[in-house]
């Protein structure tokens, strides 16, 4: 049961568990909040709401992107910060490379776009630092040497703390690593889709990330919404897959094939007492290299119900099961 919130601007916090962002010596909770619908599907009031929440249970880790909801929610968090909570007291990752244009995705890594892109999160966000910078995604249309030489630019200047990359392959990630080893400032996290619905982070990226000192940060650890159970009789009115945004972002896992994964994790989580969402999440948590998984929620509830999977730990023989399940 995660604890009660106090009176407005106080939160009576449970310690979550924490972990080390690969071999770097920043420490993180293991539950990330998300923030991708902040300012778009979640208000404002509401995003306030869920990073209160996130607090109460322990949490410190949010992660963001310059081109979250067209930039809502960065400056939705840069509201909080300094207000709702101490700016020490939260780390936060951000990403850049990736923006929309008259309403096309445009990706774009260039020094000069990625260094601009930066300044502008920080306005938003209405702090000098980040404690994460992230290059949202590789890109062939811009030298690595170039797209890299902008991760160490934002250390050496002072506007992060640490550096990483998102969406990288195995050979990305080793390659980018390798390069950035030459200097002081290492990369120390790949920020990669990873769930019970898709798995190819472990061919590759995870091996990588465990060679070269890189933590995991897992998005969409919930399958795009669909290990939570919801689409197990159809598509809710008010859920991704019925919107005209999302509704090909979610159908990717709508199959027989993912059904009969969902199915297990239902299973074990009548089994167990608890909820799917739980299982789903405790289950990439305690992959191997895998440092938070990155929730993204709605609605508070759904928050409240993804928190609670830090009080559970999968029995050796249901993990195993779902292995075989999923694989």
């Amino acid at each position: 049961m995660l604890p009660t919130l106090g009176p407005v601007g106080a939160v009576t916090v449970r310690r979550m568990r924490h972990r080390r962002m690969g071999r770097s010596g920043l420490s993180v909770s293991r539950l990330a909040l998300g923030t991708m619908t902040w300012g778009r599907s979640t208000t404002v009031e509401d995003a306030r709401d869920q990073l209160r929440t996130f607090l109460a249970a322990g949490g410190d880790l949010v992660d963001t992107a310059y081109g979250y909801a067209d930039g809502a929610s960065e400056e939705a968090l840069g509201t909080f910060l300094g207000d709702l909570v101490p700016r020490e007291e939260v780390v936060v990752c951000t990403k850049a490379g990736i923006s929309r244009r008259t309403g096309e995705r445009v990706v774009d890594t260039s020094r000069r776009t990625l260094m601009t892109q930066l300044d502008t999160s920080l306005a938003r966000l209405g702090t000098s630092y980040v404690d994460l910078w992230l290059v949202h995604t590789w890109s062939d249309t811009a030298p690595v040497e170039e797209t890299l030489s902008a991760l160490e630019w934002a250390v050496t200047s002072g506007r992060a703390r640490y550096v990483g990359v998102s969406n990288y392959s195995g050979w990305q990630s080793a390659h980018a690593a390798t390069l950035m080893s030459a200097g002081r400032v290492p990369l120390v996290a790949n920020e990669v889709e990873y769930s019970l619905l898709n798995r190819e982070a472990e061919a590759e990226v995870a091996g990588a990330a465990t060679a070269l000192g890189l933590g995991l940060l897992p998005w969409s650890p919930l399958g795009r919404g669909v290990l939570t159970g919801k689409y197990r009789h159809g598509v809710p009115a008010d859920s991704r897959a019925a919107s005209r945004e999302h509704a090909g972002f979610t159908s990717r896992y709508l199959d027989d094939d993912s059904a009969q994964v969902v199915d297990a994790v239902a299973i074990a989580a009548r089994g167990l007492g608890v909820s799917a969402t739980e299982v789903a999440l405790a289950w990439v948590r305690d992959r191997p290299g895998v440092v938070a998984p990155i929730v993204g929620a709605r609605t508070t509830a759904q928050l409240r119900t993804a928190l609670a999977s830090e009080q559970l730990e999968l029995p050796d023989e249901l993990v195993s099961a779902l292995d075989d399940v999923s694989d």
